[in-house]
């Protein structure tokens, strides 16, 4: 880079990949222009790693036949961490959730075949890059449950209550409503799953956009992160209950109202047992542990923890990352105090790398698994766009829950709007279930709901900010 400096504005000669390219900039503004520079040099050459490394998939696929089984995955984990970290990257600076930016690139890389690539093909069925994907999972739900603490659950309050069990029952009226109507040749049990995929709330999104905007102290982020808690609980066990209905009728049994039930204690049983005992013993565990001085025993104690819980939970009946979430739910600050009073680090940072590292693998496996050629069929898009309706006008209903004034009800509905991971790891759940041979989520819908999540998580920080504002005004307009 040259440059000469003329009445207090410099004009820079830039050559880049042999273009040159004149700036003239005012002082203060060329470092702006420089940082931009910088990034979209770093993304050009990101996206350059990733374009070499597409023609290299195609020999890597387990068809070429040859060299050692684990260059093939070696090489996938390579495009997928890149492709991900990339499009993340791009999503935070747009202003959105990194998830969302993980998922997109699936898409797109899911789908090259439309212009006549099909290297990534194998992905799709490779096992290895779904187990990794399947970890990641309870590794993500594990990290959630870490956030909240069995006390917090207990001290969210009769509004955080009503606002929870709102924003679970009325998306899953809706959703299996949705099913009926758009889905009738399908059994109501995919009616039900559809239902449950339209629960749960991925409230990290929202509790960024507070931050973000220094509103985290508000009533309303106050009653949205405690109905969170409740949220992702009731949503976890609609999900057991679901999933051991159509386990249920897979085996021949037909449906009733006392299965239900029995699934729903069941299922209420392990959650109230596991946070009872885990409270009570984990202490106690963690304590004996911190006598150990190797390396890595705080983190290889709280994954057995998850993988045990996890491994109990499928055992009766559950679905795994119920058990994961259990697990995080139980183990609190103080349970390993011994370990950070030594100089270690606490447990969610020491969980965080491998999430980084296994989280990216299940949203962008699951953008890859998004058929765009989908759409073409009847009534795909159709869903797409109902589903996506009635996940945020379900949400809309917490509101309800919220008495008197001080809260801002729209604020507060909106919040509950995004389904981000947790609505794609109950759809994921749903691909492997089947009732009769028929699968519960098919292509099409599998596709229909990852458009809804991409859409809850793309509108939920615009209204947010927007609903904000809008009721900052009002109070301030009210002080007049």
């Amino acid at each position: 880079m040259t440059g000469i400096r003329s009445r207090g504005r410099s004009t820079r000669a830039l050559h880049v990949v042999g273009v040159s390219v004149k700036l003239e900039c005012w002082p203060g503004t060329c470092k702006i222009a420089r940082e931009s520079l910088m990034f979209k040099r770093r993304w050009s050459r990101g996206v350059f790693l990733v374009l070499t490394l597409v023609p290299a998939a195609a020999f890597a696929s387990p068809s070429a036949g040859h060299g050692d089984p684990v260059a093939s995955v070696v090489l996938a984990l390579t495009v997928i961490l890149v492709a991900a970290k990339l499009g993340g990257e791009l999503a935070v600076r747009m202003g959105q959730s990194a998830v969302l930016g993980e998922l997109v690139v699936g898409v797109l890389l899911g789908n090259l075949s439309l212009v006549g690539y099909s290297g990534f093909d194998y992905l799709l069925t490779d096992p290895s890059i779904d187990m990794l994907a399947r970890l990641g999972v309870l590794v993500l739900l594990f990290e959630v449950g870490l956030e909240s603490t069995v006390g917090q659950m207990l001290k969210v309050g009769l509004p955080s209550l009503l606002v929870a069990t709102l924003g679970v029952v009325t998306p899953f009226a809706l959703g299996w409503g949705v099913g009926a109507w758009l889905l009738p040749g399908h059994s109501i049990y995919v009616h039900a799953f559809l239902g449950a995929t339209l629960c749960a709330t991925s409230v990290g999104i929202t509790a960024r956009v507070l931050k973000d905007l220094g509103r985290l102290q508000t009533q309303e982020a106050r009653i949205i992160l405690g109905a969170a808690v409740l949220d992702d609980v009731m949503g976890l066990v609609v999900l057991a209950v679901v999933t051991g209905m159509i386990g249920a009728a897979d085996q021949g049994a037909p449906f009733s109202l006392t299965s239900v039930a029995v699934i729903i204690l069941k299922a209420a049983a392990f959650l109230v047992i596991s946070l009872f005992l885990g409270v009570r013993l984990s202490p106690r565990l963690f304590q004996l542990a911190s006598r150990l001085h190797a390396h890595g025993v705080l983190l290889a104690l709280g994954l057995a923890l998850c993988f045990l819980l996890s491994w109990l939970a499928n055992t009766v009946g559950l679905a795994p990352i119920v058990g994961a979430f259990a697990a995080g739910l139980i183990l609190e600050d103080v349970h390993y105090r011994g370990f950070v009073d030594r100089g270690e680090h606490p447990l969610e940072d020491l969980i965080h790398p491998i999430s980084g590292f296994l989280a990216p693998i299940f949203f962008v496996l699951m953008g890859l698994r998004t058929d765009l050629r989908s759409f073409a069929a009847p009534g795909v898009l159709g869903l797409a766009a109902a589903l996506t309706l009635v996940a945020v006008l379900g949400k809309q209903a917490c509101s309800l829950g919220i008495w008197g004034r001080g809260a801002d009800r729209l604020t507060v509905g909106l919040g509950m709007i995004p389904r981000g991971e947790v609505g794609l790891i109950f759809a994921n759940i749903g691909v492997g279930l089947t009732v009769g041979g028929e699968p519960i989520i098919d292509r099409g819908t599998f596709s229909a709901v990852v458009v809804m999540v991409i859409v809850t998580t793309l509108v939920t920080p615009v209204a947010l900010k927007f609903s904000l504002q809008r009721a900052e005004r009002q109070r301030n307009s009210q002080h007049y």
